[in-house]
């Protein structure tokens, strides 16, 4: 995982507040711990596995109480999920403008491509579907903080994109924008198996994804146009 709530009552005085200012940490403050505790978490995530780190060893190696944690995620799945939904936001800031951009569509559809191709085909997102695949079945919170942190949310801004009046005008109307987006993604991602199994894509050259790319946008396309 790449570097990086219910309601509880907050710690009490007594709980010890490492690497604490006296009073009430600025804005930035906080968010520079928070940000540190998402990363530390997500390095034990990575280098154990999900179910065999504890809260307090992550409270432990990032110096706050377990409170703490419950107080600001609820939990272990909700921190995880956290981390994941920072990451991607991170990662895929820049196509915000996907409910309002006026360029080509296949222009949109290929920078999204290529941005989502680079988010997934990276190590640490390799190691951590894998992890995910091997502990879903036990461990069913990890499972869904993980598509509610990120799968979830990929598809819901592709389904708002292509629920657009000016690009669902170009669409076929028989096939619903929730079919859309699974159809692109599918043809993006390409062979998942190999992909979990082999590594295929971090021997790639950015000449081989590009025409991957761009023969999945135009197969996409030549089946949905109107």
């Amino acid at each position: 995982m790449p570097d990086l709530p219910t309601t509880a009552q907050p710690p009490t005085d007594s709980e010890p507040c490492i690497q604490c200012k006296a009073g009430r940490p600025r804005a930035s403050e906080a968010e520079a711990r928070q940000l540190e505790l998402m990363n530390t978490a997500a390095r034990l995530f990575m280098e154990k596995g999900y179910s065999k780190v504890s809260l307090e060893m992550i409270a432990r190696e990032a110096h706050v109480a377990v409170r703490t944690i419950y107080v600001k995620f609820g939990g272990k799945a909700g921190l995880f999920h956290a981390i994941l939904t920072y990451k991607r936001e991170d990662f895929m800031a820049s196509l915000d403008d996907l409910d309002t951009t006026v360029q080509p569509l296949r222009d949109i559809l290929l920078d999204f491509s290529q941005r989502f191709t680079e988010l997934i085909t990276s190590s640490a997102a390799l190691r951590l579907h894998r992890m995910v695949i091997a502990e879903a079945r036990s461990n069913p919170e990890l499972a869904e903080a993980f598509f509610e942190g990120g799968p979830k949310q990929t598809r819901e801004m592709l389904t708002r994109f292509f629920s657009r009046p000016d690009i669902r005008s170009q669409m076929r109307d028989d096939i619903p924008p929730h079919m859309l987006t699974i159809y692109l993604l599918n043809l993006v991602m390409g062979d998942h198996m190999k992909r979990y199994l082999f590594d295929v894509e971090t021997h790639d050259t950015l000449e081989q994804v590009r025409q991957h790319l761009e023969a999945a946008i135009d197969l996409f396309l030549r089946g949905t146009l109107r």
